[in-house]
């Protein structure tokens, strides 16, 4: 029997439920947006509520709502006309793409210290729960209660994306974040997540090893790689020739050292108070703490790459949702290849066909950068404004 997957309006209006569909596949990220495609045929009951804006989500699992943001009439092999609808949905997360983070008036940046969450939440706060412009307000959002959580961080933000923001924060700190339905209470959560450590050399919860050998998992793709590696960075902030300020990060040495250049230009050297028109500037400490924490931030980004991709068992022993969970730090190990490695679990996807069982994907930690990742990656420390 297929998963009934329920329709509601954003306003919480219950539509409909199906599971008429041919083939459903939900994809769950830690620190992105998760992606859900599902296949029906167009007579089918309630498929014509699935219209775009529209919210689905499966039966009971409010942390799982996807809003429609596509739909379209499949083609055969042949290019010919069927009577299926694709319709692709994002998790509820994607409403943050909607999002810039402004900075405040007479400031060139919005600038936050603190825990990971606190800082993640502040951005929330300042984008979308109570911006400065009420027409940036996304009605019916509220924050979980603030747990403090994560490493301590300081972050600087400009026009950026704010999912992608509250992303980076996320992988820095290991911490993932979420939007869930609360249709009791016709509202919407930010959630901020922590995975549990369920790793083989921890006592406190039960561990959960991925292994063919234990028969918890079955193919397994395995890839190391330091080709993007980097583990020195020398960032440069504002100045110009030898007058530019620089710093260094890092004390790797010889053969084991791999530089990286970091233009952080963007970092100012002066600021505004709140009652001034005029700047002054910006106690050194404060500007050099800034540009080691840009080098850092930069570095994490150029980490040696390990990671490892499985399809997990349909008879395993160890139960989805109950014995891990996205987000959950695993061990995984394959004896033969003499591999152990304890890793997070970044990426869920489940795979729903008429007929067939359901299947699970596993992404630990990161999954191979894709060409427009990478680009992405190497353009983001040029999206300097011309603001002189």
């Amino acid at each position: 029997m297929n998963l009934p997957i329920r329709i509601m309006s954003r306003d919480f209006e219950l539509l409909g439920e199906t599971d008429s569909y041919t083939s459903l596949q939900i994809e769950r990220s830690w620190y992105g947006i998760g992606v859900l495609e599902m296949r029906i045929n167009r007579y089918k009951q309630h498929a014509d509520k699935l219209q775009r804006g529209n919210i689905i989500f499966p039966h009971n699992q409010l942390h799982k709502g996807y809003v429609i943001r596509h739909k379209e009439i499949e083609l055969d092999e042949r290019g010919k006309i069927t009577e299926n609808w694709i319709v692709r949905a994002q998790s509820l997360k994607a409403w943050f793409t909607q999002r810039l983070t402004f900075p405040p008036e007479h400031t060139a940046y919005d600038s936050k210290s603190g825990d990971a969450e606190s800082v993640m939440r502040h951005y929330v706060v300042n984008n979308v729960i109570d911006p400065a412009d009420e027409d940036r307000v996304l009605s019916g959002i509220v924050l979980e209660d603030n747990l403090h959580r994560g490493d301590h961080i300081e972050w600087q933000s400009r026009y950026k994306v704010l999912a992608e923001e509250l992303g980076e924060i996320g992988f820095l700190s290991g911490l993932g974040w979420n939007i869930d339905i609360d249709y009791e209470n016709e509202r919407y959560i930010f959630r901020v997540l922590e995975g549990r450590n369920l790793v083989a050399s921890q006592s406190e919860l039960p561990p959960v090893i991925f292994s063919p050998e234990f028969d918890t998992i079955g193919q397994l793709r395995y890839t190391e790689s330091e080709l993007e590696y980097k583990n020195y960075a020398v960032v440069a902030g504002q100045g110009e020739g030898v007058e530019r300020r620089i710093v260094h990060v890092g004390d790797s040495a010889g053969f084991e050292r791999y530089e990286l250049f970091v233009d952080a230009r963007d970092i100012e050297e002066e600021t505004y108070d709140d009652d001034e028109t005029e700047p002054k500037p910006r106690p050194e400490e404060e500007i050099i703490a800034d540009l080691i924490n840009r080098g850092e931030q930069k570095l994490k980004e150029h980490e040696q790459e390990i990671y490892m991709e499985g399809q997990t068992l349909s008879e395993s022993s160890l139960v989805y949702e109950q014995d891990y969970d996205l987000g959950d730090v695993v061990t995984l190990q394959n004896k033969d290849w003499g591999i152990t490695l304890d890793a997070r679990i970044t990426e869920v996807k489940e795979i729903y066909e008429s007929g067939r069982p359901r299947r699970l994907e596993l992404t630990f930690d990161n999954d191979k950068p894709t060409l427009v990742a990478k680009i992405k990656q190497e353009l983001s420390g040029m999206r300097l404004e011309m603001t002189r």
